[in-house]
């Protein structure tokens, strides 16, 4: 079973080790710049959109929390 793993992952390595070669190491992979810039901005609209309609339920159930844990002190 070894020399099985062996005979399979090492041609696996060497593939992946030319397709880095060929992307990153020459330049070619520049990313989605422009994708993540929007998947960011639009996380962060969501989040202020959720926070400003639930502005006060987020306040209770963090304040609930907090009582179930620490508990009420005097």
């Amino acid at each position: 079973m070894h020399d099985l793993l062996g005979y399979v992952s090492r041609p696996v390595s060497e593939a992946a080790l030319r397709a880095w070669t060929r992307t990153i190491a020459h330049g070619r992979d520049r990313g989605d710049v422009p994708g993540w810039v929007l998947v960011t901005i639009m996380t962060a609209g969501l989040v202020t959109a959720l926070w400003l309609v639930a502005d006060d339920k987020l306040k209770e159930l963090f304040n609930n929390a907090l009582d179930g844990v620490v508990g009420n002190a005097p």
